[in-house]
């Protein structure tokens, strides 16, 4: 959106950095990783095949894959200051500060977190896909009153991070579930919260500095919190009954409706399909489709009066909330999942660095002067 100066409001259509990572096709609805469409990727490789494929720009082998399942399974311990302060918390605190101020502990604890080199920066990356899950499991229980319970080295990334905040290991269906989320939430092209890290680490900051600058950004709800609007609206709205005439007047007052429409996509999100089907496959189990019902007659609503598709987070909320996950961990997820990204584009920036520094056109007054201050 330009405005009448040429500018582009929300630097919208500007391209900020080439990429190998992944490619957003709005027009078509495309998302790709590496070469790869989200469509061959969901349900065919795991969350830790992609977190390989972002960071070395192809599908590990098994040894490969061996490999760095270990590496991520041996970095999940976390330092005891970083637990202390984590537990010194208020309960109340919202998981996402928890969060964010915990990965900025976490920099204060690695001896090598301003090691530059490339072989440090690629283990930082690791730690951190690795430890933000756990961060987040740990504050979870410990605001819920219950005992810490620590990771299990034998389960992979998605499968420890539910076991970590229930306290049992999850079925296997829960497993593929959680997995499936990880792989579409990996990485998103140029999106805010990696704009943010590139920006960051582009000055030369840390590995640490820059999550920290990713997750501030995915907290808001224009980014990763829509998440969490989609249930509350869904809560909101109450029955299937009640869908129609909540959308009309929403519609009448130009309120937005959480979870649909895109910036980027002018059609069907690619990676909702895939949620909507485990969404619909979950209500069933548990017996509770109101919500999957409700959320499918917004999408029809939406996309008749409005041309507006449903995107990732409509259905993901759906997802979450039949897995028993709690509302304000939607996002946390969303964090969980997206650290592969994040970190992939901090690789790649330091690897063909400039400093980012676009520049502004002022729109202010000139020449007024200064008044002796007993005339203001």
């Amino acid at each position: 959106m330009s405005d009448p100066d040429g500018l582009s409001k929300g630097l919208e259509g500007i391209i900020a950095a080439k990429t190998r990572l992944s490619d957003v096709q709005g027009d078509v609805g495309r998302l790709i990783y590496c070469g790869h469409d989200i469509d061959e990727l969901a349900g065919k490789v795991s969350y830790e095949e992609v977190v390989h494929l972002l960071h070395h720009n192809h599908l590990p082998n098994r040894k490969e894959l061996t490999d760095l399942r270990a590496t991520l399974a041996g970095f999940r311990d976390l330092p005891r200051g970083v637990i202390d302060i984590l537990l010194s918390l208020p309960k109340t605190t919202p998981p996402m500060h928890a969060l964010r101020t915990a990965v900025s502990v976490l920099g204060c604890f690695d001896t090598t977190a301003e090691d530059d080199s490339q072989h440090a920066q690629r283990r930082k990356a690791l730690r951190l896909v690795s430890q933000i899950p756990v961060v987040t499991a740990y504050f979870h229980r410990y605001r819920q009153g219950l005992d810490l319970v620590p990771p299990d080295p034998k389960l992979g990334e998605g499968a420890n991070f539910l076991y970590m905040i229930n306290g049992e290991r999850p079925s296997p269906d829960m497993e593929s579930t959680m997995d499936l989320c990880y792989v579409l939430h990996a990485d998103h092209g140029m999106n805010a919260s990696t704009f943010a890290a590139r920006v960051t680490i582009a000055t030369l900051s840390d590995m640490y500095s820059a999550i920290t600058s990713a997750i501030g950004t995915l907290k808001g709800p224009l980014h990763g919190g829509a998440n969490e609007g989609v249930i509350k609206m869904l809560q909101e709205i109450g029955s299937l009954e009640a869908v129609d005439a909540y959308i009309e007047d929403a519609l009448a007052q130009k309120k937005k409706i959480m979870g649909i429409g895109h910036r980027i996509y002018k059609v069907l999100d690619p990676r909702a399909p895939h949620l909507k089907r485990m969404a619909q496959k979950l209500s069933a189990q548990i017996g509770e489709p109101k919500w999957i019902q409700m959320s499918e007659r917004i999408a029809e609503l939406m996309l008749q009066s409005k041309h507006l598709h449903a995107n990732v987070d409509f259905y993901s909320a759906t997802v979450y909330y039949s897995l028993g996950i709690p509302t304000d961990l939607f996002t946390p997820i969303f964090a969980i999942a997206r650290t592969s990204g994040w970190t992939a584009h901090v690789l790649e920036q330091l690897a063909d660095n400039r400093l980012i520094r676009p520049q502004s056109v002022y729109i202010g007054p000139t020449g007024l002067k200064v008044l002796p201050i007993e005339q203001r």
